[in-house]
Parts: structure tokens; C-alpha cells; sequence
């Protein structure tokens, strides 16, 4: 979660000033500061290869661009989107939403509105294929070579290793074709070292571990009854998405004409509900990399993987008063009908109007017995 003070955590789950501020930018200069806006929202995906998305509305017809270096044109401009709070003091805390290009500004030139759909930094980096085989040789470490990846498309971008202890290894030799998605190979090489990487709310390419929800410490409490932020919440099970095991399979430094090497982890715990050759069958992941040249490193792998393909066959949607603050894959603390659970945020939409509701998506749930 972005870090933001005690003071607007405790404003959430009261009445409060909702403040939202927009700024186009083209080339790192600000075109547009505070654009007038009526509606709009930003989705937050964990699941989605880009994983934050804009959708605004633009009441003046004024701004549907024309020319190459309008504020809201495609070539290169970008929306800065913040949400926040007015005290009753007059002090204002905005938390960033995230950095968009702008993909799509459509509108009635006469009548308006003008609507805009826009993309976090992800997009840059998967419409930017190879044009010539790479190879992973010339680099000394995965993050170096995330890295490089990243700024060979966008070469400012800050990326920062927020791994336990800023984990790194020494990276396979693997060569990407030509036409292949780059972005698919920055996500290659964090898994590999058993992490994920993403744009964040600030813009920043971070790369951090994969979640796991019994070692993951709450960062916000969402309970029900009058002094609390809980809306709804309703309960599905699925089983979709769930497995009990994970192959994970790869290549051996010798490269292609080697021997195949792979390991496995599986769900063996006799309580799990999930567990493999229980009554929930058997159901394996496959995954397979050329970044993967031991079977140690399979085996590290698939166990990472697993946490996240046995999180509970329960996906819990839940609606709160909105926090912007959140990330995916936040721990929150959920209450509710006398129940306590740790859940995984999977998705959620933050809307940028005062009314628009704030859906929360949990991928896992552990039930907790005291809030």
C-alpha cells in the first residue's frame, strides 16, 4: 500500500472532502495542470498484464485533441492521476493513482464529453517487441536484466528491487526471437527469481515476491457496523484458477539440445482442502521457462507458484468506502458477521467522482480468530 499518514487512514471511515487532481504531461512537461473532469475511474489488475487502466470523462469538448501536442493526444502524453482528501483544516493529502499514456480521447467536438482510456507503463514495454533476437548473456544479475529490458523502451524509468533482502541471481543464458513480447520476458525473469514486477501507483517499475498470505502482515481493516468502512460483501466459490500442484519445467545450460529438466511442487498439507489426490482431485500448473537450468531452480519456482495456485477456492468481493491507497496482492484485515479472515487483494476500481462505487476483488482468504 502507498504509504499515507494515520490521519487519512481514520478519514476513510468517516465523512470526508474527496479531492482529485489530474495533470497531462508530453515529454516529462506539464500541458495541463488540473484538468476538469466529471467522472472516470482506475482499475488496479493483478491479473492483467497492464496492470492499471484509466477511464475519464472530460465534460469540455475544448480538449479533444487536434493536433499532435494537444494535452490529450497519443503521441507520447501522459495523465498523472492522483485522489485524496481535504481536511477540515484546509490541508490536502493526495495519493497517487498511477501514470497513464493515453491510448484512446473520443468525443462529440461540438457537444463533448470527451472520454479518455489510458494504460500504465507495462503497455510501452509490450508494444515495443524485439526487432533482432536478445540474448541474456551480456547481463550480470535477473534485475540487471530487468532493467535493461525496461530502459531500452523507457529509458528514465525508474525500477527499484523491493524483494526480501533486494533478492537477486545470476541470470540463464536464454534468447528472446525477434517479434517476441519484451514485456513477456521482464515477466520471465521475475518469476524466475520467484517475484512479479509491475508499474506501480508513483510510475515505478517495482519488483517484488510473490504474495503469500501466511507470512503477509495486514496493511488496512475493512469491518462492518457504524464506525466502519464495510459496505457489502459476498462470498463465491470457484474453481477456476485453483491448483494443487505446479510443474515448472526448463532447459539445461547446455541450451535447447540438452537434457529437459523439472521439478515439482505439490499441495501435501492433509488439512488443505486443495490437497493433491484429496476429494479436489488432482489439478496441476504447468510452467515452463528456458530461464529455468537446474532442477533446484524448477523446484524453487513451482514452490512459489504454489502459494498463489492453492489460494482457497473462495473469491470474496467486497465494497468499502474507497481506499486509493491500495496495491494488488495488499493483506487486509476483513470483519464481518462475527468473522475474521486475512484476504489478498486481487483487483480493484477506485472511481474518480464522489459517488462511484469501490469494488474490491480477494483472491485468498485465512481465517483469523481475533480482528
Amino acid at each position: 500500500m502507498y504509504a499515507v499518514s494515520p490521519r487519512f487512514l481514520a478519514a476513510l471511515s468517516n465523512p470526508h472532502q474527496v479531492v482529485t487532481r489530474i495533470d497531462a504531461y508530453l515529454g516529462g512537461t506539464l500541458t495541463a495542470a488540473d484538468l476538469p473532469h466529471e467522472g472516470g475511474s482506475v482499475t488496479v489488475d493483478r491479473g492483467s498484464k497492464v496492470r492499471r487502466q484509466l477511464a475519464l470523462t472530460i465534460p469540455d469538448p475544448g480538449y479533444l485533441p487536434w493536433n499532435p501536442g494537444d494535452p490529450l493526444g497519443v503521441y507520447g502524453q501522459q495523465l498523472v492521476v492522483q485522489r485524496g482528501i481535504r481536511y477540515p483544516d484546509g490541508t490536502t493529502e493526495l495519493v497517487p493513482l498511477g501514470t497513464f499514456r493515453i491510448d484512446e480521447p473520443a468525443g462529440d467536438p461540438a457537444l463533448g464529453p470527451v472520454t479518455v482510456t489510458g494504460q500504465s507503463a507495462e503497455a510501452s514495454v509490450q508494444d515495443d517487441r524485439f526487432t533482432a533476437p536478445v540474448s541474456t548473456s551480456s547481463y550480470a544479475s535477473t534485475v540487471t536484466a530487468i532493467t535493461a529490458l525496461i530502459r531500452e523502451t523507457l529509458p528514465d524509468a525508474p525500477v527499484v528491487n523491493l524483494t526480501a533482502g533486494a533478492r537477486d541471481q545470476s541470470v540463464a543464458p536464454i534468447t528472446w526471437d525477434a517479434q517476441a513480447d519484451r514485456w513477456d520476458a521482464v515477466t520471465q525473469l521475475a518469476t524466475s527469481m520467484r517475484a512479479e514486477c509491475y508499474a506501480d501507483a508513483t510510475g515505478r517499475f517495482v519488483i517484488t515476491d510473490l504474495p503469500d498470505l501466511s507470512t503477509a502482515t495486514p496493511v488496512w481493516d475493512v469491518t462492518e457496523g457504524p464506525t466502519g468502512n464495510l459496505i457489502k460483501v459476498s462470498r463465491k466459490l470457484a474453481r477456476a484458477g485453483v491448483y494443487n500442484a505446479v510443474i515448472a519445467r526448463g532447459e539445461t545450460s547446455a541450451g535447447a539440445g540438452g537434457p529437459a529438466v523439472s521439478g515439482a511442487a505439490y499441495d501435501t498439507d492433509p488439512t488443505s482442502p486443495t490437497r493433491w489426490g484429496g476429494p479436489y482431485g488432482r489439478v496441476p500448473r504447468f510452467y515452463s521457462s528456458g530461464l529455468l537450468t537446474t532442477t533446484a531452480a524448477c523446484e524453487a519456482v513451482a514452490a512459489a507458484l504454489l502459494r498463489d495456485a492453492t489460494a482457497p477456492n473462495v473469491q470474496t468481493s467486497l465494497s468499502s468506502l474507497p481506499n486509493p491507497a491500495l496495491e494488488g496482492a495488499d493483506c487486509l484485515r476483513l470483519t464481518y458477521g462475527g468473522r475474521h479472515e486475512l484476504v489478498l487483494v486481487q483487483s480493484f476500481t477506485v472511481p474518480l467522482d464522489v459517488d462511484g462505487d469501490f469494488a474490491i476483488t480477494l483472491r485468498a482468504s485465512k481465517e483469523v480468530t481475533t480482528g
